[in-house]
């Protein structure tokens, strides 16, 4: 499996938005890049209760926690809205350790909207970047507000969500990933010149 330039500078946490049934679809990520393949936490999104809802989130707290290097988040669907309420919502300290997150598909499909309202969080920017994928080449009035809310880069595909053979996924993955690499590095930046400010 070929590795993305860079990723070696992350802790990857995934976060399945449908759960780990047997018939639940591949995430977008895997489909579309078969990436990422290795070095990897998994944490499903089995929630079906507020309660299921503190227990996921105390989960990610502990992953975030005993993290190794900066965290790179990687979400699809609802997982992309209980990463926002995560972030949104955790002590500061635990937040500071994400280093940006890549989202694909972040609308909940059918199945999922009835949960969606577990997630719902106030209205402030993301606190670190983030890139919005949405594959098949359009995107819903809805998701472009979602991802303005968010304070993330969208990028639509043209491509469906299937893996390609051969290098043309791997390289449309490189591109994105040195494009959310470089607003970690801008963020990081501008974090350093705020806190010498104040000295």
């Amino acid at each position: 499996m070929i590795a993305l330039a860079g990723q070696d500078r992350f802790s990857i946490v995934t976060i399945i938005g449908g759960g780990t049934g047997a018939d639940t679809p591949a995430p977008a990520w895997e489909t579309m890049f078969g990436w990422p393949a290795s070095g990897v936490h998994t944490l499903p999104l089995d929630v079906t209760s507020l309660g299921d809802r503190n227990i996921w989130a105390a989960r990610l707290d502990e992953i975030v926690r005993g993290a190794d290097r900066a965290v790179l988040l990687v979400a699809d669907g609802l997982g992309c809205a209980a990463s926002a309420w995560w972030a949104r919502l955790s002590p500061a300290d635990y937040v500071a350790r994400i280093a940006g997150a890549v989202l694909f598909t972040p609308e909940a499909d059918a199945e999922n909207r009835d949960r969606a309202g577990l997630f719902d969080s106030p209205q402030t920017r993301l606190p670190f970047p983030s890139l919005v994928i949405q594959p098949g080449g359009s995107a819903t009035g809805a998701m472009r507000d979602t991802v303005a809310d968010w304070g993330s880069r969208l990028v639509v595909s043209d491509r469906e969500r299937q893996r390609d053979t051969g290098l043309v996924a791997w390289r449309q993955a490189q591109r994105l990933f040195l494009r959310l690499t470089n607003q970690v590095v801008e963020h990081e930046v501008g974090r350093a010149e705020a806190l010498a400010g104040r000295r």
